[in-house]
Order: C-alpha cells, then sequence, then structure tokens
C-alpha cells in the first residue's frame, strides 16, 4: 500500500491532501475523495483512506484550512469552520481545487470519483455534488445537512445521506428541507436513518450522549457497509 501526502492550491493557500492507493494494481483506477470533519484533515479520515484503497480505490482525503492547519480544540475547529459555513462559494472553491488535484493523478481514473465526508465533511461532500461537479457520487456520514443557498443547484451525482435519527446537528426539519431540495433538483437521492442514534456515530472516541455525540457499533457497520454497495454501484 502506497501512501504519500500532495501539496495543491486554492489561490495563494497551500493544502496538503493525503493520498493512498494500491500500487499494485494497474492502470488508472476510480478515486473517492474524503472530507474531514471541523477539525481538519485528521489520522480519522485517512483510516478511512487506507481501508477503502483495499479495495481498489484511489483514496484521497482533502485539505480545506491549509497545510498544517488543525484544531487543537472544539473552539479553535469551530472558528476554522465558520468561515467556509458562512460562505459557500468560497467553500465550493476549495472543494474543486481538491477535486481539480485529484483529477489531475495519473492514478486516477477521472471519469470515476466519487466524495464522502464526516459532520461538516458531509456538508462538504454534499456542496460539491450541489456545485454540479463532475462527481458520480456523493455520500454524508453524520452530514450536517443545511442548505447551500446556491440558486437552482445541479446535480449531477448521485446522493447518500446516512444519518442518525436523533442527531441534534441536523434535526427533522433539516432533513425534511434537504430532501426537498434534491427532489426538486431531480437528483438521484437516498437518505438512510438510523434510529436512536446520533452525530458522530462513526468516531469511536465521540462519547457524550448528552452533548448529542456518540459513537454506535451498530450503526458504524451498517452505514459502511452502505457506502460500500454505493461505490460498487455508482463507480462501476
Amino acid at each position: 500500500m502506497r501512501e504519500q501526502y500532495i501539496e495543491y492550491k486554492d489561490g495563494e493557500t497551500t493544502l496538503e491532501g493525503f493520498l493512498c492507493f494500491d500500487e499494485a494494481l494497474p492502470g488508472p483506477r476510480p478515486a473517492v475523495l474524503i472530507c474531514h470533519a471541523y477539525g481538519g484533515r485528521d489520522e480519522f479520515v485517512e483510516r478511512k483512506a487506507r481501508r477503502l484503497a483495499w479495495q481498489g480505490y484511489a483514496c484521497f482525503a482533502l485539505d480545506n484550512y491549509g497545510k498544517g492547519v488543525r484544531g487543537r480544540t472544539p473552539e479553535e475547529s469551530s472558528a476554522l469552520m465558520a468561515p467556509f459555513m458562512d460562505d459557500r462559494r468560497m467553500l465550493l472553491r476549495r472543494l474543486k481545487a481538491g477535486l481539480a488535484a485529484a483529477q489531475a493523478l495519473p492514478l486516477v481514473d477521472s471519469r470515476r470519483i466519487a466524495v464522502m465526508g464526516f459532520c461538516f465533511g458531509g456538508l462538504c461532500a454534499l456542496d460539491l455534488a450541489r456545485g454540479d461537479a463532475d462527481i458520480r457520487g456523493a455520500v454524508s456520514f453524520h452530514g450536517l445537512l443545511k442548505p447551500s443557498g446556491f440558486t437552482e443547484p445541479k446535480v449531477r451525482a448521485k446522493i447518500l445521506m446516512l444519518h442518525g435519527y436523533d442527531d441534534p446537528l441536523a434535526p427533522p426539519d433539516d432533513v425534511l428541507a434537504i430532501a426537498r431540495e434534491f427532489t426538486t433538483a431531480g437528483a438521484d437521492w437516498q437518505l438512510h436513518a438510523y434510529g436512536h442514534t446520533v452525530h458522530a456515530f462513526t468516531n469511536p472516541v465521540a462519547h457524550n450522549r448528552a452533548g448529542g455525540f456518540q459513537y454506535d457499533d451498530a450503526a458504524d457497520r451498517r452505514s459502511w457497509h452502505t457506502l460500500e454497495e454505493f461505490l460498487g454501484e455508482v463507480l462501476k
């Protein structure tokens, strides 16, 4: 398994993505972009990249904050995320820079790319799809489901949302709103909601049920199996 860090640019900002792939496989292969949560590109998304790389994908964990920029506390992480939540066009530009960097890699089949993300990264994956990006699929794990504000978004990608039904960061009103949004856009979308499940259900270190953050082994396992099936469909 080959791992390397790839620098790329969004304007004057230098970013650093994490690439992982099986170098024993011949020729270009489908790629999965992975968007990080609000703390920045970290070991969590790198582990996900390694796991998918064993299945034959080129996995590229994006960096939306800048090379070496990470939130060390919840307050720092929220401060890093806030400008992108306030300016979703800026976020889309940053995401498209990562997509372009992946498309330029010789080992990537640029016609077969999907994107996935966790929490803030789930919103990122959905925004890239909303931005008419040339991707085949977008997957949100316990993502923020806030509307982008884009006028009549064009969605070419198939959409998969994996959601904790009791997630306080994506309450039922948000779920209904995003369902209407993607239906109006004519998108091929699906949503899997896991009962008695809150935010961050894929993160083994999340243990604050009262605060709405809690790992859930069953939801983690079920959502990953659903991801694998979805990627097999959209990237075949």
